[in-house]
């Protein structure tokens, strides 16, 4: 296995923040005011919020107030002077993640990889297994009996969708767990200029037989691809592993992610690794 999985080989690609395992995810992050990102701040440059009135807008409203017996507003006109056709269409997914399920396989150079939302009578006892293996239990501290690993599941199993605990299923054998959450609607978005629909990964090789085998490059930037395509109103994928864990670090560059800061969370100083869409064929 090259230096770029052996993070993965650890089990410990990129581990959740967490102040108690039973907490939801929203929740695992003690609440810590945001920082004020500058020039030189080591942050992307960009503001927190990037509110823009969506074209239509104003259309929109201009036709709501008519049918009220209003006058009309003023239409804008884009650069070519025509008023625009539309206004965006409201997302289906409630702005969470959508239905993961229906995500479907991918396929990738090890082979097609599928992920499958958690369930309990089916997953818990592996899930356990895995989260009892010392090199996953440093990072994810997770080690316990099936309550320990049933809590943790059932927090995000009974929130609102926002996060999203998988199994990672490659040619047919279950191998990895993973987290797909809403960044910008986590505790984490205080930590760096989130933008609307950011989605986070979180990611461990459970399977002892899979580590060593360079699947966590290939699998990290198979499922940062995959969110890319199913959720089209998300600009950049993003992870947060512990910033000593080099091996870590480096399967995320392998895998077209970016180092965009350093962040300190709650229980460890992270490298916040961005994937972005617009970089997605150069990276």
């Amino acid at each position: 296995m090259s230096a770029t999985d052996a993070s993965t080989d650890a089990g410990t690609a990129s581990a959740p923040r967490r102040s108690h395992p039973a907490m939801s995810h929203a929740s695992r992050t003690e609440a810590v005011p945001a920082p004020k990102p500058g020039p030189g701040s080591g942050f992307d440059s960009e503001d927190t919020l990037d509110l823009r009135v969506p074209p239509g807008f104003m259309t929109l409203c201009a036709k709501e107030k008519t049918s009220r017996g209003g006058p009309a507003a003023p239409t804008p006109a884009g650069d070519s002077g025509e008023a625009p056709a539309a206004p965006l269409a409201v997302s289906q997914d409630n702005d969470l993640l959508g239905p993961l399920a229906d995500w479907g396989p991918t396929t990738t150079p090890a082979g097609a990889f599928h992920l499958l939302p958690v369930r309990l009578d089916r997953d818990l006892p592996l899930l356990t297994r895995w989260m009892n293996d010392p090199t996953v239990a440093v990072f994810w501290q997770l080690a316990g009996d099936e309550a320990v690993t049933e809590a943790h599941l059932r927090a995000q199993l009974a929130g609102d969708g926002r996060s999203v605990p998988c199994l990672g299923v490659l040619d047919g054998t279950p191998m990895s767990y993973w987290e797909i959450y809403r960044a910008d609607l986590d505790p984490l978005a205080r930590h760096y200029p989130a933008r609307p629909h950011d989605t986070g990964i979180h990611l461990l090789i459970g399977e002892v037989a899979a580590r060593g085998r360079g699947l966590g490059s290939t699998l990290l930037r198979a499922v940062a691809d995959l969110v890319l395509d199913r959720r089209p109103s998300c600009a950049r994928v993003l992870a947060e592993p512990d910033l000593r864990n080099t091996p870590s670090i480096a399967a995320f560059l392998s895998a077209g992610f970016r180092l965009s800061a350093e962040v300190d969370l709650p229980g460890k100083r992270a490298a916040l690794m961005v994937r972005d869409r617009v970089l997605r064929d150069l990276l």
